[in-house]
């Protein structure tokens, strides 16, 4: 049974990653219980996951806030993710290089076409609210394929983060980002460990620019 404290958590969450409470507002226990219904208890539970998870910070005699990057902290985090991203990759390449005939290598291969396939169908929806899961599903399944307990574990405590800097992004990131996310695909299915790990280096460099440019406030 979920408790009523996880229930809070993942909708705050959820709300602050998709812009209900934009970076920098402000918010209190108070108004909280009010939005969603609860006592302080579960909400100071949720504040408490959430700060660890870098969702929201405490200021000084101003309360809790929604957390704002800085471009130093974004580039932290993006410095992280490309390092695992790109050994993750390599290793999924590799698994096709040594097995390309094997059914689980050939499903997975297909999934991986399906998943670009669905993320380019979905550029065309206005809000494109479904592109951001769908890319962490992109991103976290190279990761799992790549045999790599390790590497999947970390990427996936970092995942909601990137997904909400994604979802900032996604209007003017989309097109690039799935079409990079299409010649990624190709790399790891040809079995081409050097292209693909090149390439998912680029995407995500490509996507800590476009995000330092429109969205990270100065240090």
């Amino acid at each position: 049974m979920v408790r009523r404290a996880d229930q809070v958590l993942m909708a705050l969450r959820g709300d602050i990653m998709s812009g209900v409470h934009p970076p920098g507002t402000r918010i209190t226990e108070s108004a909280l219980c009010e939005t969603y219904e609860v006592s302080r208890v579960p909400i100071r539970e949720a504040l408490k996951q959430l700060e660890v998870e870098g969702f929201v910070t405490s200021v000084a005699y101003a309360g809790m806030r929604v957390a704002s990057l800085d471009r130093t902290e974004a580039a932290d985090l993006f410095a992280v993710r490309r390092t695992m991203e790109e050994l993750t990759t390599r290793r999924s390449a590799e698994r096709f290089q040594r097995n390309p005939d094997d059914p689980t290598v050939m499903a997975f291969g297909e999934q991986l076409d399906r998943l670009v396939r669905t993320g380019q169908g979905l550029l065309d929806e206005p809000s494109r609210a479904d592109l951001p899961p769908l890319n962490t599903q992109f991103h976290l399944g190279i990761a799992e394929f790549s045999e790599s307990v390790s590497l999947h574990r970390l990427l996936r405590q970092i995942s909601g983060k990137v997904e909400w800097l994604y979802r900032m992004d996604v209007r003017a990131r989309g097109e690039h980002s799935w079409g990079e996310h299409a010649q990624i695909a190709r790399a790891v299915r040809s079995g081409d460990p050097d292209l693909a790990a090149d390439l998912m280096g680029r995407h995500v460099q490509n996507s800590l620019e476009g995000y330092l440019r429109r969205h990270a406030r100065p240090v």
